[in-house]
């Protein structure tokens, strides 16, 4: 069978020596001889993993000692009601820069008095709005780091005057993050650190309990922080699977480290596609994500299309297909992406090239 190269937005490839740690769990967790998938979370053996997950997230972004890291399920799109839930009390302020921070001020407005205070959805989202005033009476400002569908990031911590809350699910980990700039990260797992079924959230412990509203007991985020994330039972494998990405992250050098391959990768394939006749990306070039590089066919060149995607299959790309709601193309470099997957997919769009010159 030829090599794969996976690009896919997600779930998102792994590190191999991940798989292998996590089939070695499945078969005997920790010298237990009893499965990762059917170990209890009330065991010395999984306290572990939790207790060296939560200290791996502080020492790779350097979280400070009152930031407090859960582990929850049902995915980031959950936590955009958990965050008005817990946050909004008089007035939210959100920017739109996609469907998936779209959905969450959708959420937001559902609970109270939620904002839009910036929005590139005039130009199909290819830029990061910049310059907006960031209203000083909201309880927060929501925004979402990195945009998948569109492949635009703020690859930046902003200054906020108020509370900054960030979807992080597909740039975590893939740089640096000053943490004390805001008072909440979360994200899904599944693009950076780990497979669906869990998500993360790193919270600022005293901007919690300020809302006057009924808050669920399983959507209030200081029942999770004080039972440690196991007031239920936690997405056990998932976490596992977590626990090691980081250890790998570690091992390679940390988020520092990490995001210099990131750049590289990065730039390696925005070359090619800037210079290739074939092809053009569609983000304006300040704002292109180093996470999720989009691009579609040239002008005149758009019959080539289903073309490029058999070909690019046959040579065994995988993931390549744009979102269903822009179409083109997207290659996701997350971080387990290797240089070597960026020059296979650089190779392929330059043989198809010459096949058309």
């Amino acid at each position: 069978m030829s090599k794969k190269h996976v690009f896919n937005a997600g779930p998102c490839l792994l590190p191999q020596v991940v798989y292998d740690k996590a089939v070695e769990a499945i078969k005997d967790f920790a010298g237990t001889g009893v499965s990762v998938l059917s170990i209890s979370h009330r065991t010395k053996e999984w306290d572990a993993i939790m207790d060296d997950t939560r200290a791996l997230w502080r020492e790779l972004l350097n979280i400070p000692e009152d930031y407090e890291i859960v582990f929850l399920g049902g995915g980031a799109s959950l936590e955009f009601l958990y965050v008005p839930m817990n946050f909004l009390e008089k007035k939210a302020a959100y920017v739109d820069t996609g469907v998936w921070a779209h959905k969450a001020f959708k959420e937001a407005k559902g609970l109270g008095n939620a904002v839009e205070i910036a929005s590139s959805s005039d130009k199909n989202y290819n830029y990061i709005p910049k310059g907006y005033e960031i209203p000083a009476d909201a309880d927060y400002l929501h925004i979402t780091t990195n945009n998948t569908i569109y492949g635009t990031e703020l690859k930046e911590d902003i200054d906020s005057p108020i509370p900054l809350i960030a979807d992080m699910s597909s740039d975590i980990m893939s740089r640096p993050v000053d943490v004390s700039k805001y008072t909440m990260i979360y994200g899904g797992a599944q693009k950076n650190v780990g497979p669906a079924g869990v998500i993360f959230a790193i919270i600022k412990k005293d901007a919690l309990g300020k809302v006057s509203r009924y808050i669920p007991t399983m959507l209030d985020y200081r029942t999770h922080i004080d039972k440690l994330s196991m007031f239920n039972t936690p997405p056990v494998f998932n976490i596992f699977v977590m626990h090691e990405v980081l250890k790998w992250i570690k091992d390679l050098g940390g988020v520092e480290a990490m995001n210099k391959i990131n750049v590289k990768k990065a730039e390696t394939l925005y070359n090619e596609i800037d210079r290739n006749s074939m092809f053009v990306g569609t983000a304006v070039k300040e704002d292109r994500s180093i996470m999720n590089v989009c691009f579609v066919m040239a002008p005149g060149k758009e019959n080539l299309q289903d073309e490029f995607m058999a070909f690019a299959k046959a040579a065994g790309m995988v993931g390549i297909k744009g979102h269903r709601s822009v179409g083109g193309f997207r290659a996701s470099l997350y971080n387990a992406c290797t240089q070597e997957d960026v020059e296979a997919l650089v190779a392929c769009m330059q043989e198809f090239e010459k096949l058309h010159k």
